[in-house]
């Protein structure tokens, strides 16, 4: 007797019939990331400002699933990606936000931000609007045409500064293709910017996507451990050092390793000097922490980095700021030690490398070292070379009251830290103040010290203290800006007043580029074209008299409650009353000139900024003889 054959199944998988668009913030929704038993949202919010090309397909599906996904109004495309950057930093990369375009211009605002975020390894989702896939105008609104390849449109802009990027052409194409844009922004070494470039006829198509596409999902970021003989090569090279210097870099904070980090200074009595990233990863009152490293560093840590005979690199990439350009770390024989989650990282200037991520890393290798402890002399050597440079920071920060006179930026900086607390976090990332934060601020807790100096992008201050704020409710942000910043990018006041979200933004009035006027200064450029000054009289440069612009006004008509501060004492009621505020404030301060803006003693490191080779002014001449002195301090590390 035979067995009948089983009737074929021809039913298939359970659809659901949606538009591409409706899909994707679907699949959005369900997407989670994990990491030692703590599981969020990898997708809080999208961001977006609407356009033709992306209204009606992205627009209509967050409105169709706005239950379930925040939607923020940005203003300027730039500014959504930097917003949802800080969200990113401030959630230790764990959950971040989309933001969506529309095609042109919004599109290519976008990469700015993009490049930002790649740089620093942080995640963020770009949605860009793109031409038609069905070509039924050609061109379309907005659409660049390239004779050469009918393919292309202004988001391939976007393929460099992504870490992942697909155009989704098909509704189909986009399964494969937001499946591999979740594993990017989890993974600890390759997140950054993803790219999903959707056609505006595609957002716009039905499909039958199949339900199990819209499973919730579970994303781990991963921790890998050392190898072992990775470990005890590491090991055998902290005992046999004398002079070992640890550099914390930002991959510190990422990983969330700065309770190892401190667990492993404490037992081994290694001092931490820390990147622009990595700063905080031990608080400034921590007995081993040095402070800043490299051209805006301590005079403290830069001349350990000089001395030092091992330097063991934790999540650092490593950049010209750090090594003074190749000229710190000068002792003939230093080796380095990286530990990193990325090999490229790890093996930088022909470094032992122990690749794994940095608490796991740091736990291994405290446990490989157990017993072993620097040399007192060497500890008490930097203990006091600690207390000096606290002394230093405390006469940059002096600002007695009743002078009359406005205070200097480093004297701004003295009154916050004088207000602040733990819970108190400060944004910036170019212009004079990174280096001066370097150098003098007393970070206070692990995530209070926020600067973006991979790409230090100017404009990024003001909308990435609106991402924090929502990543950290209740906790006072402050967004420190120059007036060269804020003219970049005041734009998201507007969204911050919009949301209720109580930003504290300290404007500081120094009429023009106060950082690069004094590099130009320095390279023989004679400060050309960096103050904000009317045309001299023969035309030729700008050294007339100061512009007579009122940003503190602009502010205040953008919603912004204001208030100006002309001398120190007005200063601290100032910024006392924007911490107790819970709606965005505004202290407006005019410093002293561009020329006195920062009070904290010089750059104790080199930065190679190239001289003119040959000129005819007396000052290119000059500057040239001092660079090619200093540049014979350079070396390579083989």
């Amino acid at each position: 007797m035979t067995t009948p054959a089983p009737t074929p199944d021809h039913t298939g998988p359970e659809t659901v019939r949606l538009t591409t668009a409706q899909a994707l913030v679907r699949f959005l929704t369900r997407q989670y990331a994990a990491r030692d038993g703590h599981r969020t949202r990898l997708i809080g919010a999208t961001w977006g400002v609407f356009g033709h090309g992306n209204v009606a397909g992205i627009g209509q599906a967050l409105v169709q699933y706005g239950d379930e996904m925040p939607f923020h109004q940005g203003r300027n495309e730039q500014a959504m990606v930097h917003a949802a950057v800080g969200y990113a930093r401030q959630r230790d990369r764990l959950s971040t936000h989309a933001v969506t375009t529309s095609i042109g211009p919004g599109a290519t605002n976008l990469v700015t931000g993009a490049a930002l975020a790649t740089i620093n390894h942080l995640p963020v989702l770009l949605l860009p609007g793109d031409v038609f896939a069905t070509r039924p105008a050609d061109p379309v609104l907005q659409q660049l045409e390239v004779p050469y390849a009918g393919d292309v449109s202004v988001n391939d802009c976007l393929r460099p500064v992504s870490k992942y990027f697909d155009r989704i052409a098909r509704p189909e194409q986009l399964i494969p293709a937001a499946l591999q844009a979740m594993r990017v922004l989890t993974d600890p070494v390759e997140t950054g910017a993803v790219t999903l470039a959707l056609p505006q006829d595609v957002q716009a198509e039905a499909y039958d996507w199949p339900v199990e596409f819209f499973a919730e999902r579970t994303w781990t970021v991963r921790r890998p451990r050392p190898e072992p003989a990775e470990l005890a090569a590491a090991a055998a090279a902290v005992r046999q050092a004398r002079r070992p210097l640890i550099v914390a870099g930002g991959g510190v904070h990422h990983s969330g390793a700065e309770e190892a980090l401190a667990a492993f200074a404490d037992a081994t009595g290694i001092p931490v000097a820390s990147t622009q990233a990595g700063k905080g990863s031990l608080c400034h009152d921590a007995p081993a922490d040095v402070g800043g490293i490299g051209h805006t560093g301590t005079a403290t840590a830069d001349e350990l980095a000089r001395t030092a005979d091992l330097v063991i690199g934790v999540g650092t990439r490593y950049t010209d700021f750090t090594t003074a350009s190749g000229t710190l770390f000068a002792r003939p024989g230093v080796r380095f030690l990286n530990l990193n989650v990325a090999a490229f990282d790890a093996h930088k200037l022909a470094a032992l490398p122990l690749v794994a991520d940095a608490c796991e890393g740091l736990t291994a290798l405290a446990g490989a070292v157990a017993g072993h402890r620097a040399d007192p002399a060497y500890v008490a050597e930097y203990t006091a070379g600690k207390e000096r440079w606290e002394r230093a920071v405390d006469t940059a920060y002096a600002a007695p009251d009743g002078t009359g006179r406005r205070p200097t930026q480093a004297q701004v900086l003295g009154v916050l830290d004088q207000l602040v607390s733990k819970e108190d976090i400060l944004i910036n990332a170019a212009g004079s103040l990174p280096g001066d934060l370097h150098k003098l601020w007393r970070t206070r807790s692990r995530d209070q010290y926020h600067v973006e100096y991979g790409y230090s992008c100017m404009g990024y201050e003001i909308p990435a203290a609106i991402g924090v704020a929502l990543a950290a409710p209740g906790r006072p942000v402050w967004a420190l800006v120059g007036d060269g910043t804020y003219l970049m990018m005041p734009t998201e006041l507007v969204t911050a007043v919009q949301e209720g979200i109580p930003v504290k933004v300290v404007l500081l009035q120094n009429h023009g580029y106060a950082s690069i006027g004094g590099l130009s200064a320095s390279v023989g450029a004679e400060g050309f074209a960096t103050a904000y000054r009317y045309r001299s009289d023969d035309g030729r440069a700008y050294t007339g008299p100061p512009l007579p612009v009122d940003l503190a006004a602009n502010a205040a008509s953008l919603g912004m409650d204001v208030h100006r501060a002309t001398t120190v004492a007005e200063l601290r009621t100032a910024l006392a009353a924007a911490r107790s505020a819970t709606r965005p404030t505004c202290v407006y301060v005019e410093t002293e000139t561009a020329d006195t803006v920062s009070g904290p003693p010089p750059a104790q490191a080199w930065w190679d900024v190239p001289v003119a080779e040959t000129a005819e002014r007396a000052a290119a001449i000059e500057a040239r003889k001092e660079y090619e002195r200093d540049v014979t301090a350079r070396r390579p590390h083989l």
